[in-house]
């Protein structure tokens, strides 16, 4: 008799009801006595109050196996200083069944182990993530008591701990000598294949306190590197307390071997993420575009975002640079394209754009010299962009702006009113003989003119991806916003757009709305 439970699909004989068999606990002890899977029941309080033979034969005579829950239906059995991964089920009354198959009961193969830990491995994040689970992976089945020792700061080593009942720690401790702990020292730094060596107890004794008196009156202490290679960039050690016998017999030696070499890669890959990752923060910081800066007469306000990827910035951009003058450049553009390619070439974009505009004025001639920039560089995307000044007059703002192939923004009047502005022109990278033109509006008190790029008007419909937002749409959405300030016009926009679009991906958005607040 086995413990698996016949599939769903399978019949009652006839007669026999699913419902009605007996509930006296002689019947279900009686029920479990051949099933060669062990069976632990726990009661609520936590407490192992039955096994079966099975499981009897797996615990110790002596000591309470300790039952260990991973999650609602998984956990791990450690009894005779073996640790055996287990099923859990929920029982009435807060009880629970703990079952060991019966192919899992018997010796450790460190093929097995080596399987188990290598997704968990493979999980982890970071620094801390990493050491935290090599410590919990080793402690499963190498040792009772690890520690995880990596360098960091100040001559001191980083450590993260952990032993059978799973009782983290992390912390700093000084570095020993040299010269006080030859065998630590001298594996702390090794690269290669890793080399498992026994630590004497007179080495032990002088580490910090907090390693030391963990590992004492264990019968054998060992420790491992964890440096794959020379270009890895990891130096560190795990330390190994072991009181029992080996999990693996014979073959401890290579267990610890090739889990360190396992490890040591993960920890590799870990920090070579995190040095990804703080790049990428690095980038991001440098190309996203900032606030705009603060004027009496005007009022700026901006969704910006992109559409994914590794950079959280895109193709879209903007910029507002403010002038002693009490005037502002302003800038939207959108550059063909999306992802890390398409950011690099918007930075280049807006810093070509921010050194122009201290010397040229005129927004076509602007877009001409930018024009042949990208011509020269030889790149192979084009951008559109709308680009001008914003200048106070006495009773409200005049916009002056240029295009080179950008929709026509768009302007709210106070009344509810929507106005184009006409300002033709071509994309740029593209053609030398480029041209563009250039629009004068101005602006009233409550007055909003809106820069947008195609991420609004070709965001695609969440049930019917042939249909797009389009500029019709957005027309309606600003005149149902008459009267209401910049900051809640962009609010509506942003809701409805993402309405639209539900969990379905979109383009790089960017909006910039100027606001006449004279």
């Amino acid at each position: 008799m086995v413990s698996r439970p016949a599939p769903a699909s399978a019949a009652f004989p006839p007669g026999i009801a699913e419902g009605g068999l007996p509930a006296e606990g002689a019947f279900w002890r009686a029920a479990l006595e051949d099933v060669r899977d062990a069976v632990f029941l726990q009661d609520a309080t936590g407490a192992v109050r039955w096994a079966n033979p099975a499981a009897r034969e797996l615990a110790d005579e002596d000591k309470e196996p300790v039952l260990v829950a991973r999650t609602e239906t998984t956990g791990h059995i450690d009894c005779r200083g073996h640790r055996f991964p287990a099923r859990v089920r929920a029982l009435p009354d807060g009880w629970r069944a703990w079952t060991v198959a019966a192919e899992s009961a018997g010796p450790r193969r460190v093929e097995d182990f080596l399987a188990e830990a290598a997704p968990r491995l493979a999980a982890a994040r970071g620094r801390h993530g990493t050491a935290r689970v090599i410590a919990e992976l080793a402690a499963s089945a190498l040792g009772e008591s690890v520690f995880v020792l990596l360098p960091t700061t100040r001559g001191r080593w980083e450590w993260w701990s952990c032993d059978r009942l799973a009782n983290h720690g992390h912390g700093r401790i000084r570095r020993v000598p040299a010269e006080l702990a030859p065998v630590l020292a001298g594996t702390f730094g090794a690269i290669g294949e890793p080399e498992p060596k026994p630590m004497p107890a007179a080495e032990v004794e002088t580490l910090p306190p907090v390693v030391a008196d963990r590992l004492a009156g264990h019968a054998d202490v060992s420790v491992v590197s964890l440096g794959p290679s020379a270009t890895a960039g990891v130096t560190g050690a795990v330390l190994l307390g072991r009181r029992a016998d080996p999990v693996f017999g014979g073959a401890q030696h290579r267990a610890i071997a090739e889990f360190a070499r396992a490890a040591g890669t993960a920890l590799a890959n870990a920090q070579r993420y995190a040095r990804q990752e703080e790049a990428t923060r690095g980038l991001e910081t440098t190309l996203r575009p900032q606030q705009p800066p603060a004027f009496d007469c005007a009022r700026f306000e901006v969704w910006y975002e992109p559409s994914g990827g590794v950079l959280g910035v895109g193709g879209d951009f903007y910029d507002v640079l403010a002038q002693d003058d009490g005037s502002a450049f302003l800038v939207l553009g959108d550059i063909c394209g999306k992802g890390a390619e398409a950011a690099a070439l918007t930075g280049r974009v807006r810093q070509s754009l921010a050194a122009l505009q201290l010397v040229e004025h005129d927004g076509r001639t602007l877009l001409r010299l930018l024009n042949e920039l990208l011509i020269a560089g030889g790149s192979n995307r084009f951008a559109t962009l709308v680009l001008g000044s914003m200048e106070p007059t006495g009773d409200g703002l005049t916009l002056t702006l240029a295009s080179g192939g950008h929709p026509a923004p768009l302007v709210l009047r106070k009344d509810g009113v929507v106005e184009e502005i006409s300002v033709p022109g071509t994309l740029v990278g593209i053609s030398p003989q480029a041209q563009f033109a250039e629009a004068v509006t101005d602006l009233a008190e409550g007055d909003i003119c809106l820069l947008y790029t195609d991420g609004i008007t070709e965001a695609r419909n969440r049930d019917d991806p042939s249909k797009m937002f389009g500029e019709q749409r957005l027309r309606a959405v600003l005149a149902d916003c008459a009267g209401q300030p910049a900051a809640e016009v962009l609010t509506r926009l942003r809701q409805d757009v993402l309405d639209w679009l539900g969990s379905s991906g979109h383009d790089d958005i960017a909006v910039l709305a100027v606001e006449c607040v004279a």
